[in-house]
């Protein structure tokens, strides 16, 4: 009898104990967290230029001129190429998300940009993936890493995902280079599980 109310206040108090560590590991995989960031640098749209003061719009309008200028003159297929102001973000690298599998989804774009600082960002627009515990955003030198050993291989770990849905930005350390990356991953850490990537390219 008493053996049997021992193995009963055992059997409680593994449940107590295990209960929470089920609900943080399972809960994500039921629960959105939505962000919605703006990108660091505001970039102008045609009805922001249009409001911009004249003397900016006339610097600009004077390094399309300048740009135009070097080009040869003969008939071009290709547009003249957009002026970018120099205070605006350059894309350097940017990818779409895919599944890693049947259960673990991503979609939305990702893609590096270098701020007039010289600093880099990771930004994702319409992002959405399969929630999950302890997500973790991950730059990697593999191209499409499907194991933890792939993701591994010449990683930079920028953080816990803030947000399986929505728009959002990682600062990436200063001195890196991006270049060495092929791709980001949505990683689950205590599993060692990847749950979308997206291959990087400069196009």
């Amino acid at each position: 009898m008493k053996n049997r109310l021992w193995l009963v206040v055992v059997g409680i108090m593994g449940l107590v104990i295990a209960a929470p560590v089920a609900w943080y590991l399972a809960s994500p995989l039921f629960i959105n967290k939505v962000v919605e960031e703006e990108f660091p640098v505001q970039i102008p749209n045609a009805e922001e230029l249009a409001q911009m003061p004249a003397e900016k719009r006339k610097e600009m309008e004077a390094e399309a001129l300048e740009v135009a200028a070097k080009m040869p003159d003969k008939v071009m297929d290709e547009a003249m190429p957009e002026v970018v102001p120099d205070n605006q973000p350059v894309l350097v690298l940017q990818g779409q998300f895919k599944d890693a599998d049947s259960f673990h989804k991503g979609s939305g774009q990702a893609a590096i940009y270098q701020l007039a600082d010289g600093s880099h960002v990771l930004r994702f627009e319409d992002f959405s993936a399969t929630n999950g515990p302890d997500l973790h955003v991950i730059l990697s030198s593999h191209p499409a890493p499907t194991s933890s050993e792939e993701v591994m291989r010449g990683y930079l770990d920028l953080g816990s995902l803030k947000g399986n849905i929505g728009s959002q930005n990682y600062t990436i350390p200063a001195g890196t280079d991006v270049a060495q990356f092929k791709s980001v991953v949505i990683y689950c850490q205590p599993f060692h599980v990847v749950f979308a990537t997206a291959l990087l390219s400069s196009q």
